[in-house]
């Protein structure tokens, strides 16, 4: 048998993290995972509409990675050591992503505003998504020191999901809505 999913522990308005200690669900530690979880959710929904398998995997892939940076978040200090490793090679994999979906996109002249097509709509409301993400987490680092590697990789998986965005608009044939100011 697996995980009971109801324990009725959360009942009064607590939650446990991974090693015991139990905290109120609006502490900032609890509000930090919860926004990697949504931002997960936001991701496999992209992921879902996505026909090019190499993108689907780059995204799985990714959702993974948050997975291990939300075990963290959500684990006492004593844990750490039982946790997957979240490291510079988890950056360095968007960096170069990045880097080759770029190669094939025309260089920006303007800024560009979300939508155009479901899809690319989809890869920047993750992009906000993770945004937010990344500033509750800057958040819970100024209350609670955490290691800043899961800083970094928000903010670049935020790059990421933009550059994304521009290039499923390339791949669709879509035309990117530029914001020229009035």
């Amino acid at each position: 048998m697996g995980f009971k999913i109801y324990t009725k522990k959360g009942d009064s308005g607590e939650t446990g993290l991974f090693g015991g200690k139990r905290l109120p669900k609006d502490h900032i530690r609890i509000s930090a995972y919860g926004m990697i979880d949504e931002l997960n959710a936001h991701i496999g929904h992209l992921r879902d509409y996505l026909k090019d398998e190499g993108q689907r995997q780059e995204l799985l892939d990714i959702q993974k990675t948050l997975f291990d940076v939300g075990s963290h978040l959500a684990s006492t200090p004593a844990m750490m050591d039982k946790l997957p490793v979240v490291d510079q090679s988890a950056i360095s994999f968007l960096e170069q992503s990045i880097d080759q979906m770029e190669e094939e996109l025309p260089a920006m002249t303007a800024f560009i505003l979300p939508g155009g097509h479901p899809t690319v709509s989809l890869a920047h409301i993750a992009r906000t998504v993770c945004r937010r993400a990344e500033r509750e987490t800057v958040a819970l680092h100024h209350a609670e020191p955490i290691d800043t590697i899961h800083i970094q990789y928000l903010n670049r998986l935020s790059d990421y999901l933009f550059v994304l965005g521009r290039k499923i608009a390339l791949d669709l044939g879509v035309e990117e809505i530029k914001w020229m100011g009035k």
